[in-house]
């Protein structure tokens, strides 16, 4: 098959996974990994990994099938940082949906419904890394399985998450840690530190297990 993978954020925390990915399918897919949906060209599969942007029917007429590995179960938790604000909820099972992508947000036709198991310690870079894992492993099970693929429509109400800011990495100096946990769980050391203000001054925290 000719298989594209779009990630449309080259800086984005998925692509050492699709290194990996590429490697497997190679084998026996011809691969194309773009950055850009202008440089969509006709194939069988498109894989959208970490995407920002909604992609018009145009772009996705070029391929037979195109998916998005989604983590929430659709039509629960569609739109920003799904994964991240279930931790913040509490939740520790959280789903990941592979999905058909169609001009709508997270609306296709589901083909696979997967989870990662938590157990409450985890900071972001290791969530991060079990939701790669397990994209991954669902991709190269819809690759086998491409021929007899059979979506079914979402069902349910919908419900969505809004786009998390540095702003969402505030901590509230009136409250504990253990209150906050789960917040300082799912900062970016790097992008979106966790922060706090007192008496018109930030301070920022980064968050590390010991080695």
């Amino acid at each position: 098959m000719r298989i594209t993978i779009l990630t449309d954020n080259p800086k984005s925390w998925v692509i050492p996974y699709i290194k990996g990915l590429k490697e497997k399918l190679s084998e026996n897919h011809e691969i194309s990994h773009i950055f850009s949906s202008k440089d969509i060209k006709k194939g069988d599969l498109m894989l959208i990994l970490s995407c920002e942007k909604i992609l018009k029917d145009y772009h996705l007429s070029f391929h037979k099938s195109n998916i998005v590995v989604h983590p929430s179960e659709l039509p629960k938790g569609k739109g920003w940082s799904p994964l991240a604000w279930q931790v913040l909820e509490g939740e520790n099972r959280i789903p990941l949906t592979l999905f058909e992508a169609n001009d709508k947000v997270d609306d296709g036709d589901v083909y696979q419904v997967d989870y990662i198991e938590l157990n409450g310690s985890e900071l972001n870079d290791e969530i991060k890394h079990l939701q790669g894992l397990k994209t991954i492993e669902m991709i190269l099970r819809y690759v086998d399985g491409f021929e007899s693929r059979e979506g079914i429509p979402q069902t349910g109400d919908e419900t969505f998450y809004e786009k998390r800011t540095f702003k969402d990495s505030e901590l509230n100096i009136y409250k504990n840690i253990d209150e906050q946990f789960n917040l300082l769980r799912v900062v970016d050391n790097e992008r979106y530190p966790a922060f706090f203000l007192k008496d018109g001054v930030k301070y920022v925290l980064k968050i590390y297990k010991e080695d």
